[in-house]
């Protein structure tokens, strides 16, 4: 399996689950783990996901997610699980 992690932060509004979870199903990437909190009117959420069966280069899918969080007011992050192992070990 081919894992990657998303992370979203920012003001909260009425559906940023939604918005990001809907892309990723209609990516075929599906989530194996969430994490979400919302303190003081800020939203954060980590996610691992499956990116085994993505047909689009995943470099789009970052750029996709980019964009999603722009237009819904928020910052999404998304790396290769490899990725973010290596920076973040101490």
């Amino acid at each position: 399996m081919k894992k990657a992690i998303i992370s979203v932060v920012g003001q909260d509004t009425v559906g940023i689950i939604a918005r990001v979870c809907t892309y990723l199903a209609s990516r075929q990437i599906n989530v194996r783990d969430i994490s979400q909190t919302i303190i003081d009117g800020y939203f954060n959420m980590m996610m691992i996901v499956d990116v085994s069966d993505i047909d689009d280069e995943f470099n789009d899918i970052v750029q996709d997610l980019d964009a999603i969080g722009t237009e819904i007011g928020v910052k999404i992050r998304c790396q290769r699980e490899e990725i973010f192992t290596k920076m973040h070990r101490l």
